[in-house]
């Protein structure tokens, strides 16, 4: 497997930051690097990641387990595991201001007041010990510095804002008494409690059942409606992101290979993985027990990701392009690709 080399890799990042210079939404990204330090060295997780949100807009973030979707939310509102975890370049502009240069005290009243977040899994986002009431009353507590009868009285609101039935007893609960939907709407109210102009939403529905990830879902968009806030909705759900999203990130192996608003990235898929990914969704029209399509390989462990095309590198396919990572080119209005002659081009294209 050829490894990364990290100083050839620095050198290229420029070519990633540029395409999004000229446009400035509520949350822009310029070539974005996290790392983790391990036994076997520094490892980049997140590799040159850019994108933008405006305000009131979804941005949908889609790949396979292991692509560093997380880790790029996560590293948006410095929230990696420390000190194994850090950002080693890029920026993050939130309103003008640059979230990796911000002190901590500024950094903690955007958490929370400024940027919501609904983590990936409500089973284990709850403290089990403390009662709902005070978990989401600590929001406003913290944010609003209201007293402790304010702040209650605010989360009982919260939560009925979310839908939830008897907010007033609710309140009065442990974790473990309620449904899993129900803790991803305490959740959800947490997250929203302050009213944020972004809520990055970390697969927001994870272990729930087809009913309620709708109702989750249908809830957010609801929420955002009102609020006039911009959604990054990360998933690995093609059918949420077509539902959901105005524009659409698709990551493989810690980079974008592909962005587009979410028409046209269904319409003319450019990349293979894309097209891997489209070609992978059940469809009630095959006859039954049809072999479902799948994308041959895995996507690599971090100590052995190839500097040049990565997908090639699953593909065990040589790209001629060697070890120099491909450009991320605008194809046309709004659509961008990683343009890997074998990935995109040719007849890698003519198939799209």
């Amino acid at each position: 497997m050829r490894k990364e080399n990290p100083d050839k890799t620095a050198v290229r990042h420029n070519i990633y930051e540029e395409h999004d210079s000229e446009r400035k939404g509520l949350l822009t990204v310029r070539g974005l690097v996290s790392a983790f330090d391990t036994e076997r060295g520094l490892l980049r997780a997140v590799d040159g990641v850019s994108f933008s949100v405006d305000r009131g807009k979804t941005l949908g973030i889609v790949g396979e387990s292991g692509c560093g979707k997380s880790v790029t939310a996560m590293s948006l509102i410095s929230l990696l595991p420390r000190p194994a975890g850090r950002v080693l370049e890029g920026e993050v502009l939130f309103k003008g201001e640059d979230l990796q240069q911000v002190p901590e005290k500024r950094l903690h009243g955007i958490r929370g007041g400024e940027i919501g977040t609904i983590f990936q899994e409500p089973m284990t986002a709850l403290n089990p010990v403390h009662r709902i009431g005070r978990q989401v009353s600590e929001v406003f507590r913290l944010h609003k510095q209201m007293d402790k009868k304010e702040a209650w009285e605010a989360a009982i609101e919260a939560l009925r804002m979310t839908r939830i039935p008897s907010p007033e007893i609710r309140v009065g609960d442990y974790p473990h008494q309620l449904s899993g939907g129900m803790r991803q709407r305490v959740v959800i109210a947490m997250a929203l409690a302050c009213q944020p102009d972004l809520l990055i939403a970390d697969e927001p529905t994870t272990a729930l059942d087809v009913t309620v990830q709708a109702q989750i879902l249908d809830l957010i968009q609801g929420l955002q409606a009102e609020m006039g806030m911009a959604t990054i909705l990360i998933t690995h759900d093609l059918g949420v992101i077509a539902e959901n999203c105005d524009e659409v990130v698709v990551m493989y192996a810690g980079r974008v290979v592909e962005r587009a608003p979410v028409v046209e990235l269904f319409a003319n898929p450019l990349h293979a993985y894309t097209r891997g990914l489209l070609n992978s969704i059940p469809r009630l029209s095959l006859p039954p027990k049809t072999e479902l399509n799948t994308i041959p390989g895995m996507v690599a462990a971090l100590s052995e990701m190839a500097s040049g095309c990565r997908f090639c590198q699953r593909m065990e396919r040589e790209s001629s392009l060697g070890d120099e990572r491909p450009e991320f080119r605008e194809i046309s209005p709004g659509h961008w690709v990683e343009e890997c002659p074998e990935c995109y081009g040719g007849e890698a294209h003519e198939a799209a």
